[in-house]
């Protein structure tokens, strides 16, 4: 029966060219070996530049402001850690574990600070909390207090920042340590239990320990966004190397300083990335029994559900609600002077930006994840690695790293036509929108390469296999196979990279064309003049972009528990009618199999 079902699609002959073809190098790999060395461009001339000469000016910064730069990182990322590691354990935890009023609500709404940029948050702070703000002269005004009768806590400050940060970075250490809290059997806190744990201990020596991998990942994304942040420290008056690396391009013209600054910051990113490897160690976790039993939610009593509220609340109010609710005032009293065709200018610039970075991050996603799928050897897997590191890279770094080789190339086309032809071509790349939109690929790559590989893998091999048995190669297969599966997740990544877009200000202030401004860029030039009602429509756009990314974290934390989904891609009967096209089920009879990987 075998035989005259397989004859015509196995021969010896075919099978053979089937796996020779598969293990031959091939036009996926080779793809994922240009995009790897694409993505690492950029950091290789910034680590190129670290040992030449600059004729006296790094050794004069490197005795006057570089002390403080080191420091100032330092202090940031060890209290933005710890804040937003304790933030988003303790509510992951509470949220998951027990039962309290308002808990479905905070299980989405603790993921909505992600929406509002750091640098966002540090200027409607600053125009809440200084001193002609309306929080001290309210104070002033009830209790009849002048200057130098109390004592206020100064919002631009390196502790200003510290908290900033942590209330707009936490989700990520949240969505994380709650994923792998939902994926935590009852079954092992339940032994913790009667071994007479409480559920203090249980959490410390059971929880917390299984959920350590996630939350040092969590922890590691804080850590980075920090790191890469200019808005937010340079509105706070606090020099890290980010506003070192500005200063150095733009105020003293020293772009090799620039470099040798931004290589400098490298070695932060690189001990922070192996770091969080070390963390992690090689540990991993396993279900070891198939009878999985869901946690289920303990009630708390009065005092317990009223501090559990509490600390839900206080994040979201803090990091979302306020500032929301304050930029919405200013947008509707006063606004943007500027409403009007210029506004919808810096729209139109914002979302081109997004939308090609998003399009082509997406398309190179696809053909990275595929090219590991199809030739899973060490260099296509490595080429893969590399090419999902630029998101531990700040985006001031890489955009040093692509302009630097970038002018090199204008003045070399320069040079050649006017020796040639009497002609100057003048700037092709530097300061053009391919830069801008190279640099962000380089940057959010990883953020599209994550999504779609998650899904890829989702998929069966044995679809690939079926495939192949029934003519198609690796192209063909992949359009008329996975992507219609995969729908779903490539929409996610091109929406998770659109929103990063938008939100990047760095790379966007050394890259950007002249004249050519962005929603990030407006909110930054008119909230640095100390004009904040006029910078909320900018801002305020900015951030009710930034929301859809978080409904679809939120659904995707809702579906990670296991078992909750049937794993994708059980359904190689499907193959043959999506390969032959619509109509082939219903003239087959085969029956359509659930096979989302979204």
């Amino acid at each position: 029966m075998a035989g005259t079902v397989f004859a015509d699609d196995t021969t010896p002959g075919r099978i053979g060219r089937t796996f020779r073809r598969a293990r031959q190098p091939t036009a996926w790999s080779t793809a994922a070996l240009v995009l790897a060395a694409l993505v690492s461009l950029p950091v290789l001339v910034v680590a190129s530049r670290i040992f030449v000469d600059t004729e006296g000016v790094w050794e004069h910064i490197a005795t006057t402001v570089l002390p403080d730069y080191i420091t100032n990182t330092l202090l940031l990322m060890v209290g933005v850690g710890t804040l937003a590691a304790a933030c988003g354990v303790g509510a992951a935890w509470l949220v998951t574990m027990y039962r309290f009023p308002g808990v479905r609500i905070f299980e989405w709404a603790l993921l909505l600070p992600l929406a509002v940029p750091a640098y966002v948050l540090a200027y409607v702070y600053t125009e809440l909390f200084e001193y002609a703000g309306p929080v001290q002269t309210l104070l002033r005004d009830l209790f009849g207090w002048g200057h130098g009768d109390y004592w206020f806590p100064r919002i631009r400050s390196l502790e200003g920042a510290v908290v900033v940060f942590a209330l707009t970075l936490y989700p990520y250490v949240y969505m994380l340590a709650r994923a792998a809290f939902m994926e935590q059997s009852i079954c092992a806190l339940e032994v913790s239990r009667t071994l007479g744990r409480g559920p203090w201990r249980s959490f410390r020596d059971v929880a917390l320990p299984l959920a350590r991998p996630a939350i040092a990942a969590g922890t590691a994304l804080v850590l980075m966004e920090t790191i890469s942040d200019y808005g937010t420290v340079y509105h706070f008056g606090v020099p890290t190397f980010t506003t070192g690396i500005y200063r150095a391009w733009f105020g003293m013209g020293e772009p090799v300083v620039a470099a040798q600054l931004a290589a400098s910051m490298l070695v932060f990113v690189t001990v922070l990335v192996a770091a969080e490897r070390f963390a992690r160690g090689r540990q991993r976790f396993h279900h070891t029994t198939r009878r999985y039993q869901p946690i289920r939610r303990r009630p708390l009593g009065p005092l317990g559900a009223a501090i559990a509220v509490a600390v839900c609340v206080l994040p979201v109010a803090l990091g979302f609600a306020l500032p929301g609710a304050v930029l919405l005032q200013h947008a509707i009293t006063q606004g943007d002077p500027h409403w009007g065709p210029r506004f919808f200018a810096y729209a139109t610039n914002s979302f081109t930006l997004a939308a090609i970075t998003a399009l082509v991050a997406v398309a190179a996603a696809v053909v990275l994840a595929y090219a590991v799928r199809q030739n899973a050897g060490p260099l296509t897997r490595i080429a893969g690695r590399i090419a999902a590191l630029g998101y531990a890279v700040p985006g001031s770094v890489i955009a040093v790293g692509v302009l630097i080789p970038f002018a090199g190339l204008d003045n070399a086309v320069d040079r050649f036509a006017r020796d040639t032809f009497g002609i100057s071509t003048g700037l092709v790349l530097t300061g053009t929108i391919a830069a801008l939109v190279y640099a962000y690929l380089v940057r959010f790559l990883a953020v599209s390469v994550n999504t779609v590989e998650a899904s890829l893998t989702k998929i069966s091999t044995t679809m690939d296999h079926a495939a192949r048995t029934l003519g198609a190669g690796p192209r063909e297969t992949l359009v008329r196979v996975h992507a219609p599966i995969m729908r779903g997740s490539l929409l996610t990544a091109g929406l998770l990279v659109f929103v990063d877009v938008m939100k990047e200000l760095p790379a966007t202030m050394i890259l950007r064309p002249f004249n050519f401004d962005t929603l990030a860029i407006r909110t930054y030039r008119l909230a640095s003049d100390e004009r904040l009602a006029e910078a909320s429509t900018s801002a305020l756009t900015i951030v009710l972009v930034g929301i859809l990314p978080v409904i679809l974290l939120s659904l995707a934390i809702a579906r990670s528990r296991p078992g909750s989904r049937p794993e994708a891609g059980r359904a190689p009967s499907r193959i043959g009618s999506l390969l032959r096209g619509p109509g082939a089920m219903a003239r087959t009879g085969a029956t359509p199999h659930a096979t989302s990987a979204e």
